[in-house]
């Protein structure tokens, strides 16, 4: 299948030369903790980013940790700093910013009134980036779902689609976070579908996803396990759905998402999907961002490179770490 991907990028490559070069900058999972303590660092690493004049930005939720609480004010902060990026910037939610706001640490929030705030105010002007320099995206906003967002640049479609961490909110002794996932998840599923269309009728060259939740976390990933993937079953359905649509787009597909806080690269479906890279930035211990390069005119068109704040450094992943999440 890998061989039948390579020659059909090949041979279609020639139809793109005259893409234009861009880039992007990925990252997520902070600021977390005291807003004295993390908000200067998260400022320098915004200036940074600035500096280097993306044309695109990609915060993949969690703007909070989970300890802090989920209040109008904390909210409309990182809403203001999500502006504060001088390029048009693309979010998706985070847990942290509503499912578990029912936690007492969070301030004890009902975690449906909190995503419905989060829409009310992040996405009071559906179809719309935020950033100092806003442009125009296509949204679900229709469906009741604004914060799933799409748009072609360069012969590259970059969309987001809602889907969290705490297995994405199902929580089966929950009756509304199961009602919420359903809907939500369905919405999700119906988006990916026609977003991928959108892109074959465009002939996009390559497609980049950006979710907030680390679908592998619990062994879901690589190695290939589908008891673990039935376990997990908050991701089950937009799995599937991800790998039967990026097969039959047959062109590279970039997964950027967060939650775990461990930067790496891999290959999440090698046998299943082999089209599909997937991308974890950096988190909160590191508090750092990720540059996308994307040529679409090569045989492969994304290039990864982190950027490192100079006001955090960077601290070395402990022996067997796998998460810092929380």
């Amino acid at each position: 299948m890998l061989k039948t991907l390579l020659a059909a990028v090949l041979t279609c490559t020639a139809g793109w030369a005259g893409a234009q070069p861009f880039t992007l900058v990925v990252l997520g999972d902070m600021p977390y903790g005291p807003p004295e303590a993390v908000y200067p660092p998260f400022e320098a690493l915004i200036e940074t980013v600035n500096g280097q004049s993306p044309d695109i930005v990609i915060h993949v939720g969690d703007t909070k940790s989970g300890s802090i609480p989920c209040t109008d004010e904390i909210l409309a902060e990182q809403l203001a700093y999500l502006d504060s990026f001088a390029a048009p910037t693309l979010y998706t939610p985070g847990d942290n910013e509503w499912t578990d706001c029912h936690r007492p640490s969070a301030g004890g929030f009902a975690p449906r009134e909190r995503l419905a705030h989060i829409r009310d105010t992040y996405f009071a002007a559906p179809g719309r980036s935020f950033g100092r320099k806003r442009i125009a995206l296509e949204s679900q906003a229709p469906e009741g779902y604004p914060e799933n967002v799409r748009l072609m640049k360069n012969g590259v479609m970059i969309a987001t689609a809602h889907v969290v961490g705490s297995n994405n909110n199902f929580e089966p002794r929950t009756p509304s976070a199961v009602e919420e996932f359903f809907a939500r998840d369905a919405a999700n599923r119906t988006w990916l579908s026609a977003t991928f269309a959108a892109a074959r009728k465009a002939e996009a060259r390559a497609m980049v996803l950006a979710i907030h939740a680390d679908m592998f976390e619990f062994a879901f990933g690589p190695p290939w396990d589908p008891e673990a993937f039935l376990r997990h079953s908050g991701f089950k359905r937009f799995g599937e759905a991800l790998i039967a649509e990026a097969n039959a787009f047959g062109r590279p597909v970039l997964l950027t998402y967060g939650d775990s806080h461990v930067f790496r690269m891999f290959r999440p479906f090698a046998q299943k999907a082999p089209g599909i890279m997937a991308l974890e930035v950096f988190g909160a211990r590191n508090m750092h961002a990720v540059t996308v390069r994307v040529r679409p005119a090569d045989a492969y068109p994304f290039a990864v490179q982190p950027i490192p704040n100079p006001a955090a450094p960077l601290i070395p992943a402990q022996q067997g770490q796998t998460s810092a999440r929380r």
